[in-house]
């Protein structure tokens, strides 16, 4: 069956009770077992839901993967692929990431005494070189977090098994639509399910999904233990936004290549970072990873300063400032006072994160209208008299 078919069928069947076709929200905190010592396949919701088993089900299914995990948070799920790791350990990241991952390295990993190093992924020399005896993790993403870099997941797999290490790949801004890293090589897959899974801003979740079973087994272990689960109404609301997800992410897609076509023809802008556009140091890369369409997130940079990214981030109308991403509105922020605040100011300027970057999200709007409103926030942001 095709991705849209299997995102609306697999791990949804009808209700065997009653025949519904769309399963109910088991809210049960615990289950009745039949007997002292004996199991059934759900006991304490912590551990296992029947609503969150049919997201994680098809979220598995369209990822490639043996097993999902679905969590409270994106930041949550990260957290317990970290805890794969022990005091001593190295773990290497990308540059380009997420600030909150950032935050979790850098601020919360070092009290375990596990050492991290940032280095750009689209080097593969730089990674090589990056590799100590003690590194057991590569964490990447693509596209990256503010900046749209792009790394070869295949080529970072095979280093990273050479050298003994897992491979974890935040999927969030590609989507198993257009990027499916186990298939890769990868072992672990991240996704902040907030974003396009949920798709619509109204719900907080993330997931790990994995093509190894005691791989799996050792991550439910870990989330079993810590008890970051997803709740039952999330996990509804995730299996909801999976059955439109691909149609969503390819519209949002076509909109992002016009609006990015748009500003790269704008005196006003200095640079557009899209992977879908010939000018991208990693469009090579990602025309032959991502399937047919090249993401719906960009950023660019004003010919402003701090202050002029900040004005334009507050003008815009439709475009709402808002930190998150993925869904039907489109959103608009400033990484260097927003998603990536976190980071040092002087680690945000050695990997490029600069004042005057702006990052947006493409929605469901119509494109002249998102071309228009962005246009009125330039104009009102960059004027001699602004």
């Amino acid at each position: 069956m095709q991705f849209r078919t299997r995102a609306i069928h697999v791990g949804n069947e009808p209700d065997p009770q009653t025949g519904a076709l769309v399963r109910p929200i088991y809210v049960a905190a615990t289950f009745a077992q039949p007997g002292a010592g004996e199991w059934g396949e759900f006991d304490y919701s912590r551990s296992g839901n029947p609503t969150r088993k049919a997201f994680e089900t098809t979220l598995a299914n369209l990822e490639g993967g043996v097993g999902a995990l679905a969590f409270a948070s994106g930041m949550a799920a990260t957290h317990c692929a970290m805890l794969l790791l022990s005091s001593g350990d190295h773990v290497l990241s990308g540059s380009d990431i997420y600030g909150g991952t950032y935050r979790l390295l850098h601020r919360v990993l070092d009290r375990s005494d596990i050492r991290v190093s940032l280095v750009s992924t689209g080097d593969l020399k730089a990674v090589e070189a990056a590799i100590t005896p003690k590194t057991t993790m590569l964490w990447i993403e693509s596209p990256g977090n503010p900046l749209m870099s792009i790394t070869d997941i295949a080529a970072c797999a095979e280093i990273a098994h050479r050298h003994g290490m897992l491979l974890g790949v935040d999927n969030t801004f590609a989507t198993p639509v257009l990027t499916r890293p186990l298939e890769l090589g990868a072992d672990i897959v991240m996704h902040s399910a907030t974003k396009y899974i949920g798709g619509h801003s109204d719900l907080l979740g993330g997931a790990l999904v994995v093509k190894d079973k005691t791989l799996f087994d050792q991550l439910y272990f870990l989330q079993n233990a810590t008890g970051a689960v997803m709740g039952p109404l999330e996990s509804f609301l995730c299996s909801r936004g999976l059955k439109t997800l691909e149609l969503r992410v390819r519209e949002q897609c076509r909109t992002a290549r016009q609006i990015a076509d748009w500003l790269a023809t704008d005196p006003r802008v200095a640079k557009v970072r899209y992977p879908g556009r010939a000018d991208h140091l990693g469009h090579a890369i990602a025309k032959r990873q991502m399937d047919g369409a090249f993401g719906a997130m960009l950023s660019f940079e004003v010919r402003g300063d701090f202050a002029a990214a900040k004005r334009l981030a507050e003008s815009t109308k439709l475009f709402q400032l808002a930190v998150s991403l993925g869904a039907v509105e489109s959103l608009i922020e400033q990484p260097a006072s927003m998603s990536h605040a976190s980071y040092h100011r002087d680690d945000r300027m050695t990997h490029g994160i600069s004042d005057g970057l702006i990052r947006i999200s493409v929605g469901l709007e119509a494109f002249e209208d998102l071309r228009d409103d962005l246009n009125y926030a330039l104009s009102i942001s960059l004027s001699p008299s602004a």
